[in-house]
């Protein structure tokens, strides 16, 4: 049998390569996808051969993680339970797809992965490796009885990696876990796992890699330019760069002013409520800015109804269905909306907040004239909205003469005070 392996190094997945290949009598092959981690890729091919696989892939997928993974899900707006920026959710389904492609080009029989058996990460690996792969065997060690019997905790890990010779660098305990990629840092895990945890304060605050404290911020508020093509970000502050370096330009700036942490409990796939906090700096400013492009370019029936159907793609990441039939629909819905999602938004970013204070584009649905209270003439009569308001309320009228006024609507008495 021969297996790929996501691979990262760590304690985990360097464990898992020698117990795959005793346990199955495999030959492994790993894999470590680089979606912008920064943490240190150099050295792994030697230590994963030197764990017993028989050769490494490192792939290099930032570039397409941004243009072909970000951008579409930053042009839907979507956030999950209007909170998380899906940074861990969308980078997954590429690493599955990078997966595969080396599984066919080494013949292999199946594929691995290290991710926990509470976890959304399993469903959304699993679930992507069905639908780009269906006949290649899955192995998820942490779900099976032999492999949670032979290490209940990362102190039997690290024997086992001691005794066998495995060179890893990890702590008995560590006080949290840490997921990274271009988009975001997560943190979750260890002391997280209590809700009333402050993560905030002074002693706990070197958390936090991507940004500042926005107590910590600059004092004077920065303000920035964001072009917009079909609903894509194309310049900053009139410099036009491929998706990628657009990303990490915005990254520093966020990072710089406080902006993009979140602290929630979320609602896993699996059932569970999990808690997480979150460093987004530029996939927040990007969405905001998006956001404001598309108020003064998108027709209201067409966002109204984008907006619906947001919620529910947003749910499609999270759960890991990124190569479902559902979400390709909802995403050339959402593509269709973008055509004239074109234009300059100016943002101002000052200790963890963003403030739109300028919008601009060629197709700006805006018209001064027709919003003006200052009397000038436009399309707009007044005098139509006389016979409008009387055909919407008609149904409202005709209830109260038939059927009475609603029980509820009085259920709050006002004392009427005559002076």
């Amino acid at each position: 049998m021969k297996v790929v392996l996501a691979y990262s190094g760590g304690l985990d997945t360097s464990v898992i390569v020698k117990w795959i290949k005793d346990r199955f009598n495999a030959e492994v092959v790993t894999f470590a996808a680089n979606v912008g981690q920064e943490e240190e890729l150099a050295g792994l091919a030697e230590k994963a051969k030197a764990t017993g696989a028989s050769a490494h892939y490192t792939v290099d997928l930032q570039d397409e993680f941004v243009s072909d993974f970000i951008f579409p899900m930053i042009r839907a707006n979507a956030i999950y339970e209007g909170q998380y920026f899906l940074g861990t959710s969308i980078a997954r389904p590429l690493i599955a797809k990078a997966q595969i492609e080396i599984a066919k080009a080494e013949n292999a029989d199946a594929v691995a992965h290290g991710a926990t058996g509470k976890g959304n990460d399993q469903c959304r690996f699993e679930i992507s490796y069905a639908a780009l792969a269906p006949d290649l065997k899955i192995i998820s060690p942490w779900r099976m009885d032999d492999f949670r019997a032979a290490f209940p905790g990362r102190s039997e890990m690290i024997e086992y990696c001691r005794s066998h010779g495995i060179n890893v660098e990890a702590s008995a305990k560590k006080p949290y876990s840490m997921d990274r990629n271009m988009l975001h840092i997560s943190y979750e895990a260890g002391i997280l796992e209590d809700p009333w945890f402050d993560p905030t304060v002074p002693e706990n605050k070197g958390m936090f890699k991507l940004t500042v404290d926005p107590q910590d911020a600059p004092d004077e508020p920065e303000y920035i330019e964001l072009e917009f093509e079909n609903g894509d970000c194309v310049a900053v502050n009139g410099k036009k760069m491929k998706p990628s370096d657009i990303l990490r330009t915005l990254n520093k700036l966020g990072g710089k002013h406080g902006i993009g942490r979140v602290d929630l409990v979320e609602n896993r796939f699996v059932g569970m409520k999990s808690r997480g906090v979150y460093e987004t700096p530029g996939g927040t400013i990007l969405e905001n800015a998006h956001r404001q492009m598309e108020s003064i370019t998108m027709d209201r029936e067409l966002m109204h109804l984008r907006d619906q159907l947001t919620p529910k793609y947003a749910e499609l990441i999270y759960n890991g269905f990124w190569y479902a039939p559902e979400r390709e629909a909802l995403q050339a819905f959402i593509d269709k909306s973008q055509e004239k999602v074109s234009g300059t938004v100016r943002l101002k970013l000052y200790k963890g907040s963003i403030t739109c204070v300028g919008r601009k584009s060629p197709y700006s649905l805006y018209d001064a004239n027709i919003a003006s209270m200052e009397g000038v003439k436009s399309e707009y009569n007044q005098d139509d909205a006389t016979g409008f308001i009387r055909l919407q309320s008609l149904r409202l009228r005709q209830r109260a003469r038939k059927q009475g006024v609603s029980k509820d609507a009085f259920a709050t008495k006002t004392k009427l005070v005559k002076e």
